[in-house]
């Protein structure tokens, strides 16, 4: 299958992965920011997104979305470093036209998907979870309550977004021009567009988890 076979195929699934990502992630900071302006309407969402068939439905497919992707960022960034060889040992610094979330896109992922375990264990363990297996479990503003309620929480957030958003300004023009768009022009525009969307989704969130951890 040319999707697997092929480095053209792995791209494009890395970039359609990537982009379901980022909607993802710019939904989930609009659903924190329901948190600082109405306990109940955050507390009703967590409900609505609870043990539903559709919001299991929904957690397995974004489950999907996050696995397919991350194995295969690994995937390519080994068939890259095949490709490179020797050659690869032979760089003392980066290209002037190569930036620098480009190369270290892999560790920054590999920091995003840590943060992502840490804040999975404090929320979809103690939330979805138990509902799934049919326990009784608290309104989703207690646990956000609890989790900023902790020294260690915010700092280790905000590290977080740090990495969420390098890689989200160089992932998503990357995910367009993975899937085509290789315009010079429509991609000097994506870039700015992906520094512009980068910086409201993760300055948000940054502001969520600093009023979260202060002003509840």
């Amino acid at each position: 299958m040319w999707l697997t076979n092929s480095s053209v195929g792995r791209k494009m699934v890395m970039g359609v992965t990537g982009l379901f990502l980022v909607l993802f992630v710019t939904f989930h900071v609009l659903m924190n920011a329901v948190a600082i302006f109405s306990a109940e309407g955050y507390n009703a969402i967590c409900s609505f997104l609870g043990a539903n068939w559709y919001a299991i439905l929904g957690t397995l497919v974004l489950a999907a979305g996050f696995v397919i992707h991350i194995i295969y960022s690994f995937w390519l960034t080994l068939q890259n470093r095949r490709a490179r060889g020797n050659d690869a040992y032979q760089v003392s610094k980066r290209p002037a036209n190569v930036e620098w979330a480009s190369q270290n896109m892999l560790v920054l992922g590999i920091i995003v998907v840590c943060f992502m375990i840490v804040h999975l264990v404090q929320f979809w363990a103690k939330m979805q979870l138990p509902e799934l297996l049919g326990e009784h479990i608290e309104p989703g503003m207690y646990f956000i309550e609890t989790t900023f309620s902790q020294v260690w929480v915010l700092p280790v957030y905000l590290i977080g977004f740090i990495a969420l958003w390098f890689h989200m300004t160089h992932g998503f023009w990357s995910a367009f021009q993975s899937l085509g768009a290789n315009n010079s022009i429509w991609l000097e525009r994506l870039k700015a567009t992906s520094n512009v969307w980068a910086t409201i989704v993760c300055l948000l969130f940054a502001i969520e988890a600093i009023w979260f951890t202060f002003m509840l």
